[in-house]
């Protein structure tokens, strides 16, 4: 998930009471709720789309889960001694407690993997040990309607406390009820893959949240070589005339005369890094062919012809090949 929605996890839990525990509280639960996110500073060092197989992977694993916290507890722990020793510290800071601290930020950090595996986007949540991707595909990366749970709970949730007044009672009531949104969109898209199931038998489908309408789902459908068609579902299936990104039979969504054979640019995955990471963290991938004949490799979940892809590598030194007639 973004980090405004681990932000306000971080807080929400900090306004439900535990923010008492100890000085400092309210830093080791915003901070912990974002912390293995410090994987992001790979951007300095890699090229490309190696981002994309750093990224989710040893940050957000079990190592991670108990060094993270131990960390940014003794951090805040020496900062209050730091302060103390400048005569600087806040008078109205509670004592600061290392064990509620470190307590605090593994709370808060083991909400980051658990919010990331929601998205279709997927997390390798046990890094070093295994490498597999795991994917909730529950929520949208940015879910607008929990940004207004959450932001609104904290903003009243501190307000009361400003005036003396119950506080803790809207942000646990906020929790549940995000606790209850979650579920409900966990249900809806294991309905849909359920139906999914019983009409179609012979292909694998990818069940992708949309933004802004949580009730929706987008369809990826992965056959042969290629993904070859998305469909919106929201209870009953939409125009696919109207919506569908990728359609290679007979429909005006996507011509088929664009799509590349994959096989070719999977061969290159050990002699090209580019290809070899996008195709390690890629879920669904194809080939789509450039103005110039070339090819670029895509991902499906991440497909906007509107807009500028970041999640893609240029090939331009091979040459689109057609698929195969069906």
């Amino acid at each position: 998930m973004d980090n405004i929605t681990h932000s306000l996890v971080g807080a929400l839990i900090g306004q439900a009471g535990l923010k008492r525990k100890t000085g400092l509280a309210m830093p080791a639960l915003i901070i912990g709720a974002n912390l293995p996110d410090v994987d992001a500073a790979c951007f300095f060092w890699l090229d490309g789309v190696e981002h994309l197989g750093f990224r989710r992977g040893i940050t957000h694993g079990p190592i991670a889960w108990v060094l993270l916290p131990l960390i940014l507890a003794g951090a805040l722990w020496w900062f209050d001694r730091w302060q103390a020793s400048r005569g600087r510290r806040p008078k109205g800071r509670l004592p600061v407690h290392f064990g509620w601290l470190y307590a605090l930020s593994f709370i808060a950090g083991l909400s980051h993997p658990a919010l990331d595996w929601l998205n279709v986007y997927g997390i390798r949540l046990l890094e070093p040990f295994s490498s597999r991707w795991f994917y909730g595909d529950t929520l949208f990366i940015i879910d607008v309607w929990l940004w207004a749970l959450m932001g609104f709970a904290t903003w009243f949730s501190l307000r009361r406390e400003r005036q003396g007044g119950e506080w803790r009672r809207p942000a646990r009531i906020a929790i549940a009820v995000a606790v209850g949104y979650i579920g409900l969109n966990g249900a809806i898209t294991a309905y849909q893959y359920d139906f999914e199931k019983s009409v179609d038998h012979g292909s694998t489908k990818i069940i992708s949240p949309v933004p802004i309408q949580f009730w929706s789902r987008e369809v990826l459908t992965y056959q042969e070589n290629m993904i070859w068609s998305s469909t919106e579902w929201d209870g009953a299936l939409k125009n696919p005339e109207a919506i569908n990104r990728f359609c290679f039979d007979d429909c005006p969504g996507y011509p088929a005369e664009k799509v590349c054979d994959i096989a070719p640019v999977r061969a290159l995955q050990n002699a090209n890094p580019q290809v070899g990471v996008f195709l390690f963290w890629s879920r669904a991938p194809f080939a789509e062919r450039a103005s110039d004949g070339s090819v670029i490799l895509r991902d499906a979940r991440f497909y906007d012809p509107r807009a500028r892809d970041r999640f893609s590598v240029a090939l331009p030194d091979v040459q689109c090949s057609p698929l195969a007639p069906r």
